[in-house]
């Protein structure tokens, strides 16, 4: 009569040699990427939302406004799209060396855990903690050069678009 099979979950598994050890935070980064993806996943969608009519409003404008180069309006708001694209960098966890840019969404959030770290080593409560992520916040908000602040960029475009449509008037 043979043995009765055991139950393949009871049997431990031996570890290859050499492998490393499980890193006790590796749940928690994995966590933290699940969460960071989705939150890119939905930047994206929105950037996605907000570049379609502006892309299709620019097109549209080059066809019926002349303005330098064929496109040029079109190939700007590209130019801005794959920027805004760049710093949202979606799958930027896959990559083996991150590249941080200053204003991407990786380098917000990790000036952000960085200050939650900080405030929690230093025993700091739930208040102490919501003031140093504003703090933090403000400060990444004083050093956003002017030409990243959608607020700007748009005037920017209405002023451009206004001096175009001056000098057309004056032409006509």
């Amino acid at each position: 009569m043979s043995e009765p099979a055991s139950d393949p979950a009871s049997v431990p598994v031996p570890e290859p040699q050499g492998a490393p050890e499980e890193d006790a935070h590796a749940r928690w980064r994995f966590l933290r990427d699940v969460l960071v993806f989705q939150l890119k996943l939905v930047l994206g969608n929105l950037h996605n939302f907000i570049f379609v009519p502006i892309s299709l409003v620019a097109a549209a404008a080059d066809l019926l406004f002349k303005s330098g180069r064929q496109g040029s309006r079109f190939y700007k708001t590209m130019e801005w799209a794959r920027d805004a694209e760049h710093s949202i960098g979606v799958y930027s966890v896959l990559e083996e060396e991150r590249v941080h840019r200053s204003y991407s969404v990786d380098a917000v959030i990790a000036r952000i855990e960085d200050v939650i770290v900080r405030e929690y080593a230093k025993g700091g409560t739930a208040a102490s903690v919501k003031g140093a992520v504003d703090r933090a916040f403000d400060k990444i908000q004083r050093e956003t050069p002017e030409k990243y602040n959608p607020e700007e960029a748009v005037r920017r475009a209405a002023e451009k678009i206004r001096e175009k449509m001056q000098r057309r008037n004056d032409a006509s």
